[in-house]
């Protein structure tokens, strides 16, 4: 997954490399935390509770616990909510689709349908809010 990040500018060629990874405790393997270390993207992911446990057990030889920004991992949750309500849309949580530019471009589809009703309900918020007469 990483090898296929792109994240374009506004000039030159797109990045591959982001700044920082946030994950859940899921990714919090010695493999992805090496890997991400040699490519020289630091790394905000929660260490396992049996981790914590091994490296106390180890006691001096068991290191030290990576880092981990608690403030930082918080901006989790905006990816996370942004996922949910991509899921609800049925073919972009089942892939009915086989190829996968068609998946990509459900993906677009029920991205630009999100856009447009949250842009809705700010136009409709914005409508009723009463209207100061100075």
């Amino acid at each position: 997954m990483m090898a296929g990040i792109r994240m374009p500018r506004r000039r030159g060629r797109p990045r591959t490399r982001p700044a920082r990874v946030l994950g859940d405790k899921a990714y919090s393997i010695r493999a992805i935390r090496a890997d991400l270390r040699r490519r020289g993207i630091a790394a905000t992911i929660p260490e396992r509770a049996d981790q914590q446990a091994n490296r106390r057990k180890r006691g001096a030889a068991g290191g030290r616990p990576p880092a981990f920004d608690a403030e930082r991992y918080k901006q989790r949750n905006t990816v996370e909510r942004a996922v949910s309500k991509l899921k609800q849309f049925r073919a972009v949580a089942t892939r009915y689709d086989k190829r996968a530019f068609m998946y990509l471009a459900a993906i677009d589809i029920a991205t630009i349908k999100i856009w447009l009703r949250d842009l809705a309900a700010d136009l409709r918020e914005t409508a009723r809010a009463p209207k100061v007469v100075a």
